[in-house]
């Protein structure tokens, strides 16, 4: 749901396109397979795996290059260990999203479960890649910094926002999860968006995979205590992450509300190129992929 200042205008009352849920798949091709990888999921899968499905109305796919990669949180060897979303900072290199209509999640989730199974029997998935976190996910609600000028959550893909932050978090022992909203909607947006690149935010609360899902997307806990943010940027997400990002774990446990679980920046892949696929690892820790920009 938005927020009660954020209205269509028009005359329009009452959106008919109206987001639901959403698909969030984080995947690590294998080293030396990054171009092949990245050329069949844009070619191929991007479409036949999902974009074809009715209620499926928007996706966007996104990278994490190694210098990226290097400012996510919590950092490598700090308090509580490794995170529970992603455990090594240094896998998770391309993400994609996808936006299903409210109202036919069912319908949707049955056939991409079935679809893929005609894949994998078509022999058209990938199998040198990883799939590091992929669950489905529920709308609860948006933040935007702008009110009702800025861009409406059902659209956030299609405008293709220079950056994208992903937020994984966990509420405390005993708090609810209206608690937690009202704080972040409240309290914790308002003061921290106004005058900065963060033009939307957008949450969710995950839900399990079908049981006869394929075997090789591995089962994570979808539990009522976690959440996801996106969080839309105007700009190149480095240029902003100390100041967006880099306190909100002590934010949200100093509250007394739970604890950040995993956040890291992305940024859009340039479709139909190769782009970036030779920067998703630091030099020296595998191999790389074809140059920038090469098709």
């Amino acid at each position: 749901m938005s927020d009660a200042n954020v209205k269509a205008t028009g005359g329009v009352t009452d959106d008919p396109i109206r987001l639901g849920s959403i698909l969030y798949t984080l995947v690590e091709p294998h080293r030396g397979h990054e171009v092949a990888y990245n050329r069949w999921y844009e070619r191929d899968h991007y479409y036949a795996g999902c974009m074809i499905g009715a209620y499926n109305f928007a996706g966007g796919r996104f990278v994490a290059t190694a210098d990226l990669k290097a400012l996510r949180l919590p950092a490598p060897g700090g308090p509580g260990g490794p995170s529970p979303i992603v455990a090594d900072p240094a896998v998770g290199s391309y993400v994609s999203i996808y936006y299903v209509l409210d109202g036919h999640h069912r319908e949707w989730n049955r056939w991409a479960v079935d679809q893929v199974k005609v894949l994998h029997a078509s022999g058209r998935m990938f199998p040198e890649r990883d799939h590091i976190h992929t669950c489905l996910y529920t709308y609860d609600w948006e933040h935007r910094r702008d009110g009702e000028d800025g861009v409406p959550a059902e659209l956030t893909l299609d405008h293709r926002f220079p950056g994208m932050v992903s937020v994984f978090g966990e509420l405390a022992e005993g708090v609810e999860r209206s608690t937690v909203d009202a704080w972040y909607r409240e309290d914790y947006l308002p003061s921290l968006l106004p005058g900065t690149p963060a033009a939307s935010v957008l949450a969710f609360t995950p839900v399990p995979l079908l049981i006869d899902a394929p075997g090789d997307v591995p089962r994570q806990e979808a539990g009522a205590e976690r959440f996801l943010q996106l969080w839309f940027l105007d700009d190149h997400p480095a240029g902003s992450w100390d100041a967006l990002f880099a306190g909100q774990s002590a934010a949200l446990e100093g509250a007394g509300l739970g604890r950040l679980l995993w956040a890291s920046p992305f940024i859009p892949t340039v479709v139909g190129t190769d782009t970036y696929t030779d920067r998703l690892w630091a030099p020296g820790t595998g191999s790389g992929g074809a140059g920038e920009g090469t098709r």
